[in-house]
């Protein structure tokens, strides 16, 4: 109970600093206790959204004001962070709008029940990524991400 009392003091403390007109800005620390890389960055999300934060306000905190909190300390304006002419862009594409629900761009979706059929499914996922102006198959790229584990796991199990 104090752990969750903390995140609320937390959560109220990050949307009153950003009511003022504070920049809140995201960063996972992936890799570090429980948190798996490719998954917690969009977990983070949804904290600032639980905090208060309007879904486009995170979305704002994760692109451009994260881009200029990196920019600011070498005195120059950010190269991307927003989408327009002159901007660096990496993107990723899906098929469901992240404004109304933000576990859409978890790589693979999320599971939900269909209000229609009382069925599990799954919607939503990263369709695309675009990377320095090349478009990739998201779905591909994790296709070849798991046979790299599985050849991973094969090697260890040969030791």
């Amino acid at each position: 109970m104090e752990w969750k009392n903390n995140y609320r003091i937390w959560m109220r403390f990050l949307n009153d600093y950003k009511n003022r007109g504070g920049h809140v800005t995201t960063g996972s620390d992936s890799g570090f206790i429980f948190k798996l890389y490719g998954f917690d960055y969009i977990r983070e999300l949804e904290l600032l959204q639980e905090a208060g934060f309007h879904p486009l306000e995170v979305v704002r905190s994760a692109t451009m004001w994260g881009a200029e909190a990196i920019a600011a300390p070498k005195g120059v304006r950010p190269e991307f962070g927003t989408v327009r002419a002159g901007m660096l862009a990496d993107l990723v594409m899906v098929d469901q709008n992240p404004i109304a629900n933000l576990k859409v761009l978890y790589g693979t979706g999320w599971i939900r029940v269909n209000d229609t059929t009382g069925a599990a499914e799954r919607v939503g996922g990263v369709k695309y990524v675009m990377k320095d102006g090349i478009l990739y198959d998201a779905r591909k790229l994790l296709r070849d991400v798991e046979k790299i584990v599985q050849d991973a796991k094969a090697k260890e199990a040969k030791k």
